[in-house]
């Protein structure tokens, strides 16, 4: 279960600290007091989409850790990330600029890690979700996240892909004979453009490097001449004076042998200089003084600059051009083959995607089936004596998708004598809330958490005795986590909560309350629109209510 929240500068809570029992936790407080910020600083620590516009004002970022049970994972998970204590933490940062930081037990990971992980803890369900449960697209992912056909929904899905790949190969290649000619033409002339300077790999780096060299051939031949003749050729030249500077060393050396050191690197510098002297020799020779290389140079390093500019930005590309147009010419020469293996392959892959789509068929009327069944289960006994539900699916096999053929709709009829209808046609808005209840229900069995955000949306009375008394059965073997604004519901809880929003002159803090005895009866009967006074009719309803959820000992 989840033991514990921690949030700091998230929204408008500075520093908060929630410990978290099994069962029903239930939050309550005045609209507008901040109850499903909590909410919100959990599904931030879970993954969910940050905005620094929630880092609380003044402040440089928000943190929030969750710490929950181990045992809540599978075994494979908890190998995975090494989590062997009884407890693990989870802890995301965001800060002002928008860059987060997100850690499991203190070590760094990313935050598609902590969603991955919270997939395995936390089912949520928003204030306004159920509102979702009108449109009929949503119907369909319900109904295949209750069929567990994950594995057979992928494959139809890669097969549908595939086909429309091959659908696009298909629209490319039927052309007119008048468009294939022109085609043919315009491939043809840009291939003879590219190979009538066929250009190699890195020529363009080449030339860039050999052109100021041969543009200041003159200048450089005359540089380099005068360098060789005062290093070499000169009579007074470097290496000459050297090598009489060496061989006065080497006598001294004969006379004091302190000086054979310096007579031996001498002896290098000279070495040195004669190598030098044969390498400018050599740079010299090569200089090449004739204008028609230059002028051939320069031409060819214009006509690779062209092609660079039409089939670049770089020669690589102008080389991968060309391929791509002989295989563009080939196809076009081989047309009306290539449109029968296109129309061959289609065949194929379209009904290797009918029969997908068939076995995906079948599974969801299976699914449907038992949905229908087990969602009447769960709402009958809140308010709904005469209760039918359908999972209507129909397959239109003109109309394969990324997800099958089938059209998926909710049918509805709460009342007697009442004919299924759409479900969007026919239920109210606490209609709506137990229906989501139930498919929650049904849809999550195996999520150690649940999360209601004011589930209890447009009911009241016996019905909301009713719902209060189904999230208490739901909490049985799992934490349930709700924001209420029901009396009814609250006096399920296993833990009750007060949330309560003070404002001053510069700030705005939330504070979260645990209630018990006396604080607990007189937040009920607040609920109740009465106040604390225990002789109010008010509270003493809170009293019976807290009784009849099997609550006495709360009541003194």
């Amino acid at each position: 279960m989840l033991k514990k929240l921690s949030i700091q500068n998230f929204a408008i809570i500075s520093n908060l600290s929630l410990h978290f029992g099994p069962g029903l936790n239930v939050f309550s407080g005045e609209t507008g007091a901040g109850k499903s910020i909590v909410i919100e600083a959990l599904g931030f620590v879970l993954g969910a989409r940050g905005d620094a516009d929630a880092i609380k004002d003044g402040a440089q970022k928000m943190t929030v850790s969750a710490e929950f049970s181990s045992d809540m994972l599978p075994e494979t998970i908890r190998q995975e990330r090494q989590l062997t204590q009884d407890t693990f933490t989870l802890k995301r940062e965001l800060d002002r600029h928008g860059k987060g930081k997100a850690y499991i037990n203190g070590k760094p990971v990313t935050v598609s890690a902590l969603a991955q992980i919270g997939r395995y803890l936390v089912d949520f369900h928003g204030q306004h979700e159920h509102q979702s449960l009108l449109h009929p697209s949503v119907h369909l992912t319900l109904l295949d996240k209750f069929a567990k056909q994950e594995a057979l929904l992928q494959k139809v899905l890669a097969s549908y892909t595939h086909l429309k790949n091959i659908e696009e190969r298909l629209n490319a290649a039927t052309l007119s004979e008048q468009e294939k000619e022109r085609l043919r033409d315009l491939c043809a002339y840009q291939l003879k453009e590219i190979e009538d300077v066929n250009p190699t790999a890195d020529e363009d780096l080449q030339l860039e490097q050999s052109l100021p060299k041969m543009k200041n051939s003159g200048k450089l031949l005359e540089l380099a001449q005068t360098a060789y003749n005062e290093l070499y050729e000169d009579e007074s030249s470097a290496t000459e004076r050297a090598g009489k500077a060496a061989r006065c060393l080497e006598d001294m050396a004969q006379l004091d042998e302190n000086a054979a050191e310096l007579a031996e690197s001498l002896n290098s510098a000279l070495a040195a200089l004669e190598d030098a002297a044969s390498s400018l020799a050599a740079y010299k020779d090569d200089i090449n003084l004739d204008p028609q290389a230059l002028d051939d140079m320069l031409s060819r390093h214009e006509k690779i600059k062209r092609l660079k500019s039409k089939y670049g930005p770089g020669i690589e590309d102008v080389l991968k051009t060309a391929q791509d147009l002989k295989q563009r010419l080939h196809a076009l020469e081989h047309q009306n083959e290539e449109e029968e293996h296109l129309r061959q392959e289609w065949e194929k892959e379209h009904a290797q995607l009918l029969r997908l789509s068939q076995q995906m068929h079948d599974k969801r009327m299976q699914a449907a089936e038992q949905l229908s069944q087990l969602l009447c289960e769960q709402i009958r006994p809140l308010g709904f004596n005469a209760v039918r539900f359908r999972a209507s699916v129909e397959m239109d096999e003109e109309n394969l998708g990324p997800t099958g053929a089938d059209k998926v709709e909710f049918l509805f009829s709460p009342n007697p004598g009442q004919a299924l209808r759409p479900l969007k046609n026919i239920a109210s808005g606490g209609e709506i809330s137990r229906v989501m209840l139930g498919l929650k229900t049904v849809l999550a069995p195996t999520v150690p958490v649940m999360v209601f955000d004011e589930v209890d949306a447009g009911i009241g009375g016996e019905t909301a005795h009713l719902v209060g008394e189904k999230l208490k059965e739901v909490s049985n073997g799992r934490q349930v986590l709700c924001v209420t604004h029901l009396a009814q519901v609250a006096a399920q809880a296993d833990e009750n909560f007060h949330v309560a929003k003070t404002a001053q002159k510069d700030n705005t803090e939330v504070t979260i309350t645990p209630l018990n005895g006396k604080s607990l009866t007189a937040e009920i009967a607040r609920m109740l629109g009465g106040n604390a006074d225990p002789k109010s009719a008010a509270y003493i309803h809170a009293q019976e209510l807290l009784k009849r959820a099997g609550r006495k000992n709360e009541t003194k």
